[in-house]
């Protein structure tokens, strides 16, 4: 029988692709030794960008299998428009999903012996099917270290502490490896401790040390205060830590292209006509969206600021600029949401691309200098290994925690601060916008982002952390 490796990811772009490529690191370090399997659950609100990733990996990487498990009825209850969390419907969705997988897992198992089950954190509720099979489960974490140090700590914070982090707005929380962090700024879905969010991450932080090892997306140069944290037990006092096995910078393949198209090679043509670092890059990752009132902040403080820009812009989902979820596909009417004439009065140094642009490649064009970013971990890995500075304006989930890590300890990084109103004004994106890419501060920010660039280089190279960790976890695997 072979030996084979299967993935368990949610069907979240960002978490997606990260596993994605984890198989096919899995494949190019391992294929004479294991084969490689994807599950993808049955998932009602699969985005088109998603739908385009399966299909596009499925046609450029045989050597994968995906298999994906039967259609479910959906309870109505779960809908993205609830109120209820993302992290309440995706444990429900998992459990939903338990029989199948199980299914699926001991159909597997009659043709190959699974050396390692890698699942995606927020599948937790998936570990008990595993481990009745007797399946070597790992969890793995598209996040970084930052985002772990916290899951793995909460359950001594859920005991130290009995009220809801949004009722100490005074407060912050001491995480082990992490800068002080407001507890207003955690997750989303723990804010409020009645909430069923906070009890399904607060399940998956007391899951993660039953399993055989946690592996992580980051290099040890990148978070290294926080990853010693971790690995000397101090994020888990009353219980072993099991191995943790940082193996990044995994980011997306030029290849794997959501979306293709003229306005792909339009927004390419553009960069490549522009000056060496004359750019800043605006892109929000995936679910990113503004107010109409946001827009016209960054649309005035673009202008006034004087600086070339390439600009992702998707259409608002409401006023409420604290609502910031993207999942259908809403075309902009950039007519409409700019100020009038923002677009002939910027046409010969700036660019609004609608909806999507190839961000990877983007990044490493020359003529891009700086980043605005909603701080997601995938989008912080890709500017790191692009040796692009960044000016850090987190939205939702971890994105707050990797802001303070970003700015405090990795010094990658400026912030963005809003007003009292809860909006970055157009006075405060004309200021981070010209220290970026014209002052001194730029400079200083650009020289670190070029040293951390090679640093990322040198985790995957003979010797070096991440192909070190990766190898040691496989070698687990086939002892």
């Amino acid at each position: 029988m072979e030996d084979t490796i299967v993935l368990y990811p949610i069907v979240s772009i960002g978490h997606l692709v990260s596993m994605v490529e984890l198989g096919m690191l899995v494949l190019r370090q391992y294929h004479h030794l294991f084969s490689v399997t994807v599950i993808i659950k049955a998932y009602p609100f699969i985005t088109p960008n998603v739908t385009a990733f399966l299909r596009r990996a499925s046609e450029t990487t045989p050597s994968i299998t995906f298999h994906h498990l039967p259609s479910l009825s959906i309870p109505s209850s779960i809908e993205p428009s609830s109120n209820r969390s993302r992290a309440a419907v995706l444990d429900e969705l998992v459990r939903l999903n338990n029989p199948n997988f199980l299914r699926v897992l001991q159909t597997i198992s009659k043709t190959s012996t699974i050396r390692a089950l890698i699942m995606d954190l927020f599948c937790a509720p998936a570990s008990s099917v595993a481990s009745g099979l007797g399946i070597p489960t790992y969890y793995y974490i598209p996040a970084g270290a930052t985002f772990l140090s916290f899951l793995l700590y909460l359950p001594t914070i859920h005991n130290q502490i009995t009220e809801s982090f949004k009722h100490l707005a005074m407060t912050h929380l001491h995480i082990p490896g992490l800068p002080p962090i407001p507890a207003l700024d955690m997750p989303e879905s723990t804010l409020d401790r009645e909430n069923q969010g906070y009890h399904c991450i607060l399940e998956i932080g007391s899951s993660l040390h039953k399993s055989k090892g946690i592996i992580v997306n980051t290099f040890e140069s990148l978070e290294s205060r926080v990853i010693k944290a971790i690995t000397d037990g101090l994020c888990i006092p009353d219980a072993p830590t099991p191995p943790v096995y940082c193996i990044g910078p995994l980011i997306a393949s030029h290849t794997n292209h959501t979306v293709e198209g003229e306005s792909v090679n339009q927004c390419l043509s553009w960069l490549d006509a522009q000056l060496s670092q004359s750019v800043v890059f605006l892109c929000f990752g995936s679910r990113g969206v503004f107010s109409k009132a946001q827009v016209k902040e960054i649309a005035v403080g673009l202008e006034k600021s004087g600086q070339r820009f390439l600009w992702v812009l998707r259409k608002p989902l409401s006023e409420d600029n604290n609502k910031h979820f993207f999942i259908e596909r809403r075309v902009p009417d950039l007519d409409v949401l700019l100020p009038e004439g923002f677009l002939d009065r910027t046409k010969d140094r700036g660019l609004v691309v609608k909806e999507w642009a190839p961000q990877v490649e983007v990044l490493n064009r020359e003529s891009v200098g700086g980043f605005v970013t909603h701080c997601g971990w995938n989008s912080v890995l890709e500017a790191v290994c692009a040796g692009v500075p960044m000016v850090a304006w987190p939205l939702y989930a971890e994105q707050h925690m990797n802001r303070a890590v970003l700015v405090e300890q990795m010094k990658l990084a400026m912030p963005m601060k809003k007003s009292k109103d809860g909006l970055v004004s157009a006075e405060e994106v004309e200021k981070r916008v010209r220290a970026l890419m014209e002052l001194q501060e730029g400079r200083v920010f650009r020289e670190r982002s070029r040293k951390m660039k090679e640093e990322a280089k040198a985790a995957w190279s003979d010797g070096g952390s991440s192909l070190i960790a990766f190898t040691k976890m496989a070698e687990s695997w086939i002892s």
